[in-house]
């Protein structure tokens, strides 16, 4: 073959793959003839006025103890706490209301909210509300000439596909970056309590915080929420809230103010090679019905233990995590159609979701590891520190939590890091982290951490 011969086979085959791949991924192509290259130019200027810089301010306390004398503060007038300033990235959803979603560790402790068009304008953010369970908040704005971005379906989402991130890291405004979806329902992360993220190489830095993840075609896809950075420096892992989940969220926002999230009551765990064989399904992938916890939404629907669950609404489910990302846009008042598998046979069943309005539980009724112990809802509002939390009012003395250490009278304020204030809240993030409970507990006046594995 002539190297002349070898060079048109190459060229032609060379061609054939890109175009091939350039349909698949709707890349922008050059075309021959007309001089332009391909470019991303004209969606972002159509994106980028939706993107926003947030800036916040927050006044952190002193810890001076000279500071609680009112006689040393007159007298040297020095202030009780400091005014510290951080910022991050936020998405315009909404432009005729004025609604703006971002991260809710961009602005959730904040006292003023400072929002930075890319005209040039400085608006002042209301907050609306916030969720810190996927790490979403809303604000509001005078909706005065704004623009907004598009949602898309982020079901439809593959791995491969072509993604762009617009923020506002380090300051710089209106930064754009690009990669791809490098996989998705990432979870078990330690991130957030419901965690079903996409993962990019698109490179996210501090600041990017809130901002776009968007497609090809301008929509949002994603809300940029963290990277994963054991150097400390970004090494093209970085994570983003599925627009779905954004969707849902900010309608409960805007709707309620809070979300509103309801017991189902069940327990439930993978189904691995053993138990399908046990139960007779040829699948192996879903989630087993452990335990139905007696007159919950999840027993007035007929669900049953030894029930395969395969679907919850719109979503297939394959593991636990998709189990529990699932619950993350199940709200109060919400009816669910369940698909499951029971004795071989597929069937549908209603759910609908309740308020939790638990007083005491069962441990075993939240997770295995806390068999042996009886929990109550606790309020105390005389007692600083502690006005509310879990009580543990019994601990069998052979249970798993007793040789952790845990006691009957301890009151549980936290569970992996979150504060909880009832059994729901203690229910939630316990089942949010299947590796470990690590429970902050009170006793005889001192704070303490308990940890169960």
């Amino acid at each position: 073959m002539s190297v002349k011969h070898f060079m048109r086979k190459f060229v032609l085959i060379f061609f054939a793959s890109f175009c091939a791949l350039a349909t698949q991924a709707s890349l922008p192509l050059f075309v021959p003839g007309e001089g332009k290259l391909p470019s991303l130019a004209d969606m972002l200027e159509n994106v980028n006025p939706a993107v926003v810089n947030i800036a916040t301010y927050t006044t952190v306390s002193s810890t001076n103890p000279l500071l609680e004398d009112p006689f040393f503060r007159r007298f040297f007038n020095v202030p009780r706490g400091r005014r510290t300033q951080s910022a991050g990235s936020g998405v315009i959803v909404d432009a005729q209301r004025g609604y703006i979603v971002t991260n809710d560790h961009v602005v959730g402790r904040a006292d003023e909210i400072s929002i930075g068009l890319a005209d040039g304008r400085v608006m002042q953010a209301e907050l609306v509300g916030r969720d810190s369970q996927v790490d979403l908040a809303v604000l509001k704005v005078d909706p005065d000439g704004l623009a907004e971005i598009g949602i898309a379906n982020s079901a439809e989402l593959r791995v491969g596909d072509f993604v762009v991130a617009i923020g506002n890291p380090f300051g710089l405004t209106q930064t754009v970056t690009s990669g791809i979806v490098s996989a998705l329902g990432r979870s078990g992360l330690g991130i957030e309590g419901y965690e079903d993220f996409i993962q990019t190489d698109a490179p996210i830095n501090p600041g990017n915080s809130g901002g776009a993840l968007v497609d090809l075609n301008g929509q949002l896809i994603g809300i940029n929420t963290a990277i994963l950075a054991p150097t400390g420096s970004n090494i093209g892992i970085g994570f983003a809230i599925p627009s779905n989940m954004v969707r849902a969220v900010m309608e409960q926002i805007i709707e309620n103010g809070e979300v509103k999230r309801g017991l189902i009551g069940v327990i439930v765990q993978r189904l691995n090679a053993d138990l399908a064989e046990a139960f007779g399904v040829e699948r192996r992938s879903g989630v087993v019905v452990v335990e139905v916890e007696p007159d919950s939404p999840a027993d007035e629907a007929g669900l049953q233990a030894g029930d395969i669950i395969t679907r919850v609404g719109e979503r297939v489910i394959e593991k636990i995590t998709d189990f529990h990302s699932q619950a993350a846009v199940m709200f109060i008042g919400d009816d669910v159609d369940i698909e499951l598998i029971r004795n071989g046979r597929a069937r549908i069943v209603e759910l609908e979701i309740k308020e939790n309005t638990q007083q005491n539980a069962l441990g075993r009724r939240i997770d295995p590891r806390l068999t042996g112990i009886e929990l109550e809802n606790f309020m105390n509002p005389d007692e600083p520190g502690m006005s509310s939390g879990v009580l543990t009012t019994s601990v069998e003395p052979r249970s798993k939590a007793h040789a952790y250490g845990l006691r009957a009278g301890d009151v549980i304020v936290g569970v992996n890091r979150r504060t909880v204030r009832d059994l729901a809240e203690f229910r939630d993030a316990v089942l949010l982290n299947p590796r470990q409970i690590v429970m902050r507990v009170y006793r005889n006046g001192r704070f303490g951490n308990v940890v169960i594995r």
